[in-house]
């Protein structure tokens, strides 16, 4: 445990900032998890608009900074390939 103020201080900020990363990881990875469901289900209807939200979910951890953009550029073209498949 810090003794000086600051890393005190510091500290704090850290845990909160890692309580909304994860936060945030875990919504989009939900969304990814929803929208493969709904593709194993052949429900291509429902996968269409999850995979909306799922990219959403996506943009949004890559705007906060919890992933890295090509990170979330490769998963969404991964969505994207597994969307397009399953309509073929």
């Amino acid at each position: 445990m810090p003794n000086i103020k600051s890393a005190i201080k510091r500290v704090s900020v850290i845990e909160k900032k890692t309580l909304r990363n994860n936060m945030i990881k875990s919504e989009y990875k939900t969304a990814i998890r929803r929208f493969e469901e709904a593709l194993e289900n052949k429900n291509i209807e429902e996968a269409t608009k999850l995979f909306s939200v799922a990219t959403k979910k996506i943009d949004q951890a890559c705007t906060k900074g919890v992933i890295v953009k090509n990170t979330a550029a490769r998963k969404k073209s991964n969505l994207a390939k597994k969307l397009n498949a399953a309509n073929a």
